[in-house]
């Protein structure tokens, strides 16, 4: 039973997309099987792999963030703003918003931490904050930027005219954050936290700064995806804010084997459920699924993989008490 359950966490998610590749190179070869398509399938998640990279450093603390979809829309309105107000060269202005957006995280999670107010409430009511203040900085207009201002290489620009530099981008947030996470105390300071914050704290770690860490961390990359987004549409817009990025990188997180409780998840997992979300999403749409339907379904693969990891914590706390109850007799 152990097995099958640990072949099911490890492999299964991998399979699910596997089995959506094959299916759709059997109905549509001369359409799916092409690397046109795998590049555009590619480019269209990086943003969404980004922001759910963010969001895995804070459920692996035990916290949620439903702020990242407004944090994309101020960073790309205060970006556009301060190059074309202020004259700001583009890099430096780059550098300046996501400054700007980690301390708006970090105070999130200083606000979350020290009030003890639930994550979701939290960052849900944040959300609201940084989505009116880019309608009231862009006053609801595109702030377009100058003919002789080339601001499309993060969000347009192609590597060797085929490799989306967005695309790129993904690839070094996916391999800096496996480092992070992997490699360093650091990281796995997030695991111990969300494991068990009261043993992590009783062993000398400061759990709430490590807690508020994930918030700036998450607003870091929020900030970049806003950024690159802001590229793509060669202008910034508050409009992006009810674009439900939040939903959709949480689904992708989930699908991904990324516990809702806290000290569970892999980046290259919860980079795979983006994936089937990009996948599933576009042979939707070849196979001429409206859009409401591939919101249905979309939230069937949600909800199962909710009650999937919901089933493995309850079946891991039975096995626990198994153990622990015969020590307990003897004792």
């Amino acid at each position: 039973m152990n097995n099958v359950k640990g072949f099911l966490k490890e492999y299964a998610i991998g399979a699910f997309l596997l089995l959506i590749i094959v299916i759709m190179s059997i109905l549509k070869p001369t359409i799916f099987l092409t690397v046109g398509n795998f590049v555009n399938i590619l480019d269209q998640v990086a943003i969404n792999g980004i922001l759910t990279v963010g969001i895995l450093f804070v459920m692996l603390a035990q916290g949620i963030d439903l702020s990242v979809g407004g944090m994309m829309a101020f960073s790309g309105v205060v970006g556009a703003k301060i190059i074309t107000v202020f004259g700001i060269p583009y890099p430096l202005a780059v550098i300046v918003v996501l400054i700007i957006c980690v301390l708006v995280g970090c105070l999130q999670g200083y606000i979350i931490v020290n009030t003890g107010i639930f994550p979701m409430i939290g960052t849900l009511a944040m959300m609201g904050v940084l989505g009116g203040a880019a309608y009231v900085i862009s006053k609801g207009q595109y702030i377009i930027f100058p003919d002789n201002m080339d601001i499309s290489f993060l969000g347009q620009g192609r590597i060797g005219g085929l490799i989306p530099v967005s695309v790129l981008v993904l690839l070094i947030v996916l391999v800096v954050a496996s480092i992070v996470l992997n490699k360093t105390f650091f990281g796995r300071y997030f695991y111990l936290v969300g494991s068990n914050s009261e043993a992590a704290r009783l062993s000398g770690i400061q759990t709430k700064l490590v807690q508020i860490v994930s918030y700036g961390i998450s607003g870091l990359f929020a900030s970049f995806a806003g950024i690159i987004y802001m590229s793509r549409l060669g202008s910034g817009s508050a409009q992006i804010y009810t674009g439900g990025w939040e939903m959709s990188c949480l689904t992708a997180a989930v699908i991904g084997g990324v516990s809702l409780m806290g000290g569970e998840g892999k980046v290259i997992k919860a980079f795979i459920g983006v994936l089937i979300i990009g996948v599933l999403t576009t042979s939707m749409i070849m196979l001429g699924i409206d859009a409401y339907a591939q919101k249905i379904v979309t939230g069937i693969v949600f909800l199962a993989a909710v009650c999937f990891d919901g089933i493995s914590k309850q079946m891991a706390t039975n096995a626990k008490m198994k153990i622990e109850e015969p020590a307990k007799q003897a004792g």
